[in-house]
């Protein structure tokens, strides 16, 4: 999908509460949760080259290994570059942890292109089978509207209870962040249902007379969104 919903589903996955496990969660899934798309700098060798290698090595289960190394050694040279500083200085890095998160944020990028009719290669190398779940397009609005409002709503609460309260307790924005990945996964439900149903409906018809031998229904954000 496009990067903003993947860095914002990144975003989320730190404010649901992986932020209070280790400094530099948030910022890590943040990177790591857009980082596979590195692959388009092959577009530099050429269109060609660029489209052959496009959610390849790095959108496999094997690459993102190698792609979540690259971001925590890049977040480990910016805490360095900071003085080993953190928001919160009782709450340092896990490096361990924060690779697992790195991990964890590129298997949302392989399940996010995947939910597209664009696909992925999840075992390339060893297989160059695509896999796609055809039930949104590549922009989705809701996807969009669900993961920043859970931002920033989450981030809106945090200011009105550290008026309120006068102290900081900890990173804020679980809840709507929370409520926000929960809402995509319902939303996902949904257009799983309505693809199937329109598969379904084209394997029932006729063509000239003849059975289908395959049927495919492929979203687009004219349908069944307005614009």
């Amino acid at each position: 999908m496009e990067p903003i919903t993947h860095f914002l589903t990144g975003a989320c996955l730190g404010r649901a509460g992986l932020n209070r496990k280790t400094a530099l969660a948030t910022a890590t899934l943040t990177l790591a949760a857009e980082a596979p798309d590195l692959d388009v700098l092959g577009s530099f060798k050429g269109p060609a080259f660029g489209f052959a290698h496009h959610r390849g090595f790095t959108h496999s289960f094997l690459g993102i290994a190698l792609v979540s190394a690259v971001v925590v050694g890049f977040m480990y040279v910016i805490w360095r570059m900071r003085g080993r500083k953190t928001k919160d200085p009782n709450l340092q890095p896990r490096w361990g942890v924060l690779y697992g998160y790195a991990y964890l944020a590129g298997l949302t990028h392989i399940l996010l292109d995947f939910s597209n009719n664009y696909g992925v290669r999840p075992f390339w190398p060893f297989s160059e089978k695509w896999y796609s779940w055809d039930i949104v397009f590549i922009i989705e609005p809701i996807m969009l509207v669900l993961l920043a409002g859970g931002l920033l709503l989450g981030g809106l609460f945090s200011l009105v209870n550290q008026e309120i309260s006068g102290s900081r307790k900890g990173p804020q924005g679980r809840l709507a962040a929370s409520l926000a990945l929960v809402g995509v996964a319902a939303m996902w439900g949904v257009r799983d249902y309505e693809h199937r149903r329109a598969v379904n409906a084209l394997e029932s018809r006729l063509y000239k007379d003849a059975d289908p031998i395959r049927a495919s229904a492929y979203p687009y954000m004219w349908n069944p969104h307005p614009l």
